[in-house]
């Protein structure tokens, strides 16, 4: 089967970014953990999505994504400065720690945490890849149509379907 809208895809794949001009290493999904997901409903980077299109199961990959086709570049008014009082009694976080936050309408998000000073914790609520090219290289393993369930929940139950979630 050809990955098109409403497939379950299961791939390997390595991915890199740049550091110094060098490809850097950054994490895998392999044949005994792979990526499994729905293709089609927005759970992955579309430009991602757009180069797996039309392969099939034993097809190998090799991609290229610029920063403004994956997870952005870097917006620098996305760095703010929390005051260090609304941390109560808490331990004040440490430099690179990440920060789980909430916002007035209830919608989760992380910060990282990129400085301590004084008087408050200054905080990047970009995207950790934000600013990167990515560079993917991988196989797909197998392509499926997904359930009448996959379908009504929106995601993947697994590469066979089965998946409890």
């Amino acid at each position: 089967m050809t990955i098109q809208l409403n497939s379950v895809v299961a791939l390997t794949y390595d991915l890199y970014t740049k550091e110094n001009d060098q490809e850097v290493f950054v994490e895998k999904a392999d044949e005994q953990n792979p990526l499994v997901f729905l293709f089609g409903v927005g759970m992955m980077l579309p430009k991602f999505e757009e180069n797996l299109a039309g392969l099939n199961a034993g097809d190998s990959y090799d991609f290229h994504l610029a920063a403004e086709d994956a997870y952005g570049v870097k917006d620098d008014s996305r760095v703010t400065d929390l005051p260090k009082e609304m941390f109560g009694d808490m331990e004040i976080p440490a430099v690179g720690s990440i920060l789980p936050l909430q916002d007035d309408q209830g919608h989760q998000f992380s910060a990282r945490v990129k400085e301590v000073t004084e008087a408050a914790v200054i905080v990047d609520l970009n995207h950790p890849m934000a600013g990167q090219d990515l560079h993917f290289i991988g196989k797909i393993i197998s392509v499926r149509a997904a359930t009448d369930e996959e379908l009504a929940h929106g995601h993947a139950h697994g590469a066979d379907g089965h998946a409890s979630h």
